[in-house]
């Protein structure tokens, strides 16, 4: 499959003043560290206004499960998926697609806290600046369109590579996106 989707390679910078990053041991937290390879991140998008969050260094997903909770996901499931928002203040808020409130249907939020520690989504309110985030746009990419992953499929197919004596080939995960020009002004968030 060629790369077909539209995305971008990013710095996800809170307004509280640290940027995302995902380390390689999988762990989420803020860094004040603008150079840290591992504040890059691919913004890969899966539906209208939703993207995947992609560490570009790890590979990793980013990911909110039932409880909140931020986690790194090696493969594309549906909890890694988030609404793309933009604030009145021009600032950006990604919301789980999956997860909210269940008695008020608030929205649970991507956001990090003064001390830099990546919050538990149900935590976070849409109005505080700890879920505001600006992308600082690095490049523009093509991206294969991320399969969601199921476990069952995913070792068949092993299975059936092994007996071929092929070797499995892993498609759709994002890696090794095919650079692109930038036009002068695409705001392919709004």
């Amino acid at each position: 499959l060629d790369p077909q989707l539209r995305g971008i390679i990013t710095r996800l910078y809170c307004q509280l003043g640290y940027y995302l990053q995902l380390v390689p041991e999988g762990r989420l937290d803020g860094t004040k560290d603008e150079m840290s390879t591992y504040a890059l991140f691919n913004l890969i998008p899966v539906g209208l206004r939703v993207v995947a969050i992609q560490g570009v260094k790890t590979g990793l997903y980013v990911a909110m499960n039932c409880d909140g909770y931020m986690y790194t996901s090696e493969h594309f499931t549906p909890e890694c998926k988030f609404k793309e928002s933009v604030f009145e203040n021009y600032y950006v808020t990604y919301s789980s697609v999956l997860y909210r409130q269940r008695e008020s249907g608030r929205s649970w939020y991507l956001g990090i806290n003064k001390e830099g520690e990546v919050m538990k989504g149900n935590r976070v309110k849409k109005t505080k600046r700890a879920a505001h985030f600006l992308p600082k746009l690095i490049e523009a990419a093509l991206y294969r369109e991320p399969s969601l992953h199921e476990l069952v499929d995913e070792l068949s197919d092993i299975k059936k590579a092994s007996k071929a004596g092929e070797e499995p080939v892993a498609v759709g995960n994002g890696k090794n996106p095919k650079l692109i020009p930038l036009p002068s002004f695409s705001p392919w968030y709004v």
